[in-house]
């Protein structure tokens, strides 16, 4: 054959497939039980196997002929049907079985067939029939296994935990109790070697134990006994405490030998020894980082300690260095004052009187006070040189020094007064004028409450309209103050618009009598006519001449008043016009309608033109 012919016939491995499985079979439940329950959940589970065929039943006839059929409920039922040794293992087939060989045998009729004599009222098969009855019903089962006379309640002694040993001695209760539980694959209690999580398994499984035993069984009164409706619902009240109170007795049981082999276990002991050993462990770990910590700390404080005594130690050595070059200083200045002095005293300070001899020496004590060492040793040098001279010119300098320093000295003075009395002026509170007052009140109705920064707005409206002598202006805690005051105070608003107007009025008589001229009582112009609805009229004869009242033009800013005023309060507004003439300074109510009549009117006709050009 040929390479490619062998290469066809023979296959090629597929590749590896991973695939999740379900473990299942024998061998696989036989590794789960050893897993769970050990080697000896196995032998147990080949017992139960081949127990069918070892299954022997007993036949004691002397005991079931010693029982008495009216106390049935005290018999041991297992003993009745012969299964006494598999009790609680006992399975459904085997009950059955054993009843049946006791019916074979045991039958009144079988016992008649041989010649016995039989009662037929009060027969030992009645007790079978009972037991039958009792272990063939699962539910009457369960309540008789539950006080199974042959199950022992008993917790071990001290005495035999000592003598067996923990594991030995406590091994056999909790499998016994293991009996009573609802869960399946009750976990074993272990040994010595055991793993924390198999321990703390083992019981969390137990504290919370359920239990399926009950105490019905052991009911002092049979509900159907009772005559009526009453007395069996009485009968099963007392029936249902007693349980319970036996109940809760078998809790109470199985929980003190949870507790002692808990209290007794070696395991947890030293479970319990380790806890404490990693917490004792943590804990001088904890003091040994607090130890580091604090003599770390220890440490940067003494290492700032010494950096800051050094710096002190270089601070004065720098200090007692510059006082040390202070007094060479002050002995050299001095050194060089006396050398200057003597110089001048020897040369009788180039004085040519006796008077000029006093102010020379008056001057070299100025010189002396005015220079430092370097002048004062070149000052000594031009005066070996130049005499006369150089002494004349060094006393010219130094007044003249002295007289700039005394005018420096006098501005400076004054400005700081100056700028003082300034301050003191801004500081001193704005005295209000009336007129100021009276605008203030039209400040405030102008920008009533709830305007956003009300009083910021107000004051900025005294500074922008009113009259200042000074560059004070007013701010928004003075204008508020002095509406506190104006409030508080008797001085009502109508008497101070009255005192404004009454000081306007006067001061417009004041200008009207620099600009009044006088009119002639004999001639009759225009200007004595007075206009009524637009007509002339001239004055009659005999009528006192009255000084006609000029009126004042409006000015921009009392139009751009006027406007806002309208804005502010409109046609629905009660005494509106009022209102509005409070707003404008010396402007009365009928000036500022006669004003706004004007105003439409113009505005009409502008409207009329505008139609007209197109």
């Amino acid at each position: 054959m040929t390479n490619e012919a062998i290469s066809r016939t023979i296959a090629l491995p597929s590749p590896f497939i991973k695939k999740k499985v379900e473990c299942a079979g024998g061998s696989f439940l036989r590794y789960y039980k050893i897993k769970c329950h050990g080697e000896d959940a196995l032998l147990s589970t080949s017992k139960c196997n081949n127990k069918a065929e070892e299954v022997v039943f007993e036949d004691d006839v002397e005991y079931l002929r010693s029982l008495d059929p009216k106390e049935w409920k005290k018999q041991d039922h297992y003993a009745v049907l012969g299964i006494k040794s598999l009790r609680i293992d006992a399975t459904d087939e085997d009950i059955k079985r054993a009843y049946r060989q006791k019916v074979l045998k045991h039958h009144p009729d079988k016992r008649k067939a041989q010649g016995e004599h039989v009662k037929s009222d009060d027969d030992y098969f009645t007790c079978i029939t009972k037991a039958y009855e009792t272990l063939g019903t699962p539910k009457t089962r369960r309540s008789y296994d539950s006080v199974d006379p042959e199950f022992d309640d008993s917790i071990p002694m001290p005495s035999e935990i000592k003598k067996d040993g923990f594991f030995k001695a406590f091994s056999k209760y909790f499998e016994m109790n293991a009996r009573w539980s609802e869960k399946k694959n009750v976990p074993l209690l272990g040994d010595e070697n055991s793993s924390r999580e198999f321990v703390e398994r083992f019981y969390s499984f137990w504290y919370e134990f359920e239990s399926w035993r009950e105490f019905s069984y052991m009911d002092e009164e049979e509900k159907e006994k009772g005559s009526d409706r009453e007395e069996r619902r009485w009968i099963e009240k007392q029936n249902k405490a007693a349980r319970a109170k036996l109940k809760k007795e078998e809790m109470a049981r199985i929980r003190s030998l949870v507790d002692l082999a808990y209290s007794n276990d070696p395991r947890i002991q030293r479970f319990k020894q380790e806890d404490k050993d990693k917490k004792l462990a943590a804990k001088r770990a904890r003091q040994d980082a607090v130890q580091a910590k604090k003599a770390e700390e220890e440490r940067i404080l003494k290492e700032a300690q010494l950096a800051k005594q050094k710096a002190e130690e270089a601070e004065r050595a720098k200090i007692e260095a510059a006082r040390a070059v202070r007094e060479q200083q002050k002995k050299n200045l001095r050194k060089e004052r006396k050398q200057l002095r003597d110089l001048c005293k020897s040369k009788d300070y180039y004085a040519k009187t006796e008077d000029e001899s006093v102010s020379h020496m008056a001057a070299v004590e100025k010189i002396c006070e005015m220079l430092q060492i370097v002048e004062l040793q070149d000052l000594t040098k031009d005066l070996e040189a130049n005499g006369r001279d150089a002494f004349i010119k060094a006393m010219k300098d130094t007044e003249e020094k002295l007289e700039s320093e005394r005018k420096a000295l006098f501005e400076t003075k004054k400005s700081e007064e100056s700028k003082a009395k300034k301050l003191a002026a801004l500081k001193a509170p704005i005295e209000w004028s009336v007129e100021m007052t009276q605008l203030l009140i039209k400040a405030v109705n102008l920008f009533p409450a709830g305007t956003n920064q009300r009083w910021e707005v107000v004051a900025n409206f005294l500074n922008q309209h009113g009259t200042f002598t000074d560059e004070r202006r007013f701010n928004a805690k003075e204008v508020l103050n002095k509406a506190k005051d104006l409030q508080s105070s008797d001085f009502s608003k109508s008497s101070l618009k009255k005192a404004a107007n009454e000081e306007a009025f006067d001061q417009f008589e004041k200008d009207k009598k620099k600009v009044a001229s006088v009119v002639d009582d004999s001639s009759i112009s225009k200007s004595d006519t007075k206009l009524v609805n637009g007509t002339a009229k001239p004055k009659l004869n005999g009528d006192v001449p009255k000084e006609v009242k000029e009126e004042r033009p409006w000015t921009k800013h009392e139009q751009e008043l006027l406007e806002q005023a309208i804005k502010t309060f409109p046609a629905s507004t009660t005494e509106r016009w009022e209102k509005i003439a409070d707003c404008i300074p010396n402007r009365t109510k009928k000036e500022c309608m006669k004003r706004y009549k004007e105003l439409v009117e113009l505005v009409k006709a502008k409207k009329q033109a505008a139609n007209l050009s197109k």
